[in-house]
């Protein structure tokens, strides 16, 4: 029961940290984040990362993502594919090379450095996503920019991990075999059945729930759909997050999308997403603080503008605005639990040496928690500019 205490101890802290950030016309999630940061090891120590902390996690973030999905306009993420792409593409090699090459002048060996580069190479859009949605600018095309170039940074990111496990001959295994081309055909059938269940599956599904006898029967129905399709992502290799996400595209076509898109909404973020904000605070401590300061800062910096520098020039090479190219930058910024995740695959197969490890969760928390005042600032800046462009 001990679980319960801690609950109930985030719930208070993610609402009223939420309510004095939105009090100073800053995202609530920033508050939330900070909550995690405030009850965990790194002050209070009130509220310790554990399993069931994890699972309701990671639960939220699938939620989370999902909601994206349903929220986003199909037609306009094949509009901006070739954007999305090249975002996701740059967004991938330049962290690499900063980050890999700023390790080498801190003294690593060459495969350290390249996996500690892999680890600042995807995108987590769950925090992004989150302001995004408070601001109303999810549905812009520098929303739905953000949101393909991070599904196909991902993708990326899994690949690049595979190829280095693959040819580096250490760490564990990131796919279903130890193959790299078996596992990349799995996953290119993946979504081949993705797409399957978009075009196919997903409206008879929800009709059929439609007409069960049963309380909430669409609901159930879709998050069965959403986290069948995250699950078997999890399983070829790629992350469940993006079959989550394509669940809610899948979803969003139908007819039942609005209901399902209120109750979701209900369930993920009363209690499963203020957890998964909390939980990536609670990784936080100070403990090589001081020691590691001047590894902390460089590596802070290049994960900041490595991110930001790709998503900004990228877009206005595409015809968006600076103010747009400023926004989709800051969306690309945060690493959050992909990143965590990618660390702890490291550590638990020695890929980069254990006296880093507490500064390089300390980098990715700093950068995740950044990432929403950076993206928040150039958002009020952009609708300055377009208020001021009106007409009186």
């Amino acid at each position: 029961m001990h679980f319960l205490g801690e609950l109930i101890l985030i719930l208070l802290a993610t609402t009223l940290m939420g309510q004095l950030f939105s009090r100073l016309n800053m995202p609530a999630v920033i508050g939330q984040l900070l909550s995690g940061i405030l009850l965990g090891p790194a002050i209070l120590n009130l509220v310790k990362p554990n399993e069931i902390i994890s699972l309701f996690s990671e639960f939220g973030v699938i939620l989370l993502m999902f909601l994206a999905g349903l929220e986003s306009d199909l037609d306009l993420l094949k509009k901006y594919f070739k954007l999305s792409f090249t975002v996701a593409s740059i967004g991938v090699i330049l962290p690499v090379v900063f980050t890999g090459v700023a390790c080498l002048v801190f003294g690593m060996k060459p495969l350290e450095a390249l996996f500690i580069g892999i680890v600042f190479a995807a995108t987590s859009v769950s925090i992004s996503v989150v302001v995004l949605q408070e601001a109303r600018q999810l549905h812009t095309r520098a929303g739905t920019a953000i949101l393909g170039a991070a599904v196909v940074d991902d993708i990326l990111a899994v690949v690049v991990l595979s190829l280095f496990t693959t040819f580096s001959h250490e760490g564990g295994n990131s796919g279903l075999t130890n193959n790299f081309l078996l596992n990349l055909l799995i996953e290119v059938a993946y979504f081949g059945v993705v797409w399957a269940i978009y075009k196919f599956v997903a409206p008879y599904f929800m009709h059929a729930a439609e007409r069960m006898d049963v309380d909430y029967s669409v609901v159930i129905g879709s998050l069965v759909l959403a986290l069948t399709m995250a699950w078997a992502a999890d399983f070829v290799g790629l992350s469940a997050v993006v079959g989550a996400f394509f669940g809610g595209l899948a979803i969003r076509q139908t007819p039942q999308y609005k209901e399902v898109n209120s109750s979701v909404t209900a369930i993920g973020y009363s209690i499963f997403i203020p957890v998964f904000f909390v939980n990536i605070g609670l990784s936080m401590t100070f403990a090589s603080f001081i020691k590691d300061i001047l590894f902390i800062i460089v590596m802070t910096v290049l994960a900041l503008l490595s991110k930001f520098w790709t998503g900004k020039y990228s877009s206005e090479l595409f015809g968006f605005t600076k103010n747009e190219g400023n926004i989709v930058g800051a969306g690309m910024i945060s690493r959050g639990e992909v990143a965590l995740i990618v660390a702890q695959i490291g550590i638990s197969h020695h890929l980069f040496p254990e006296d880093i490890y507490s500064s390089l969760i300390l980098v990715i928390i700093v950068t995740t928690v950044l990432s929403p005042f950076i993206l928040n600032h150039y958002i009020k800046k952009s609708t300055v500019a377009n208020t001021e462009l009106e007409p009186e």
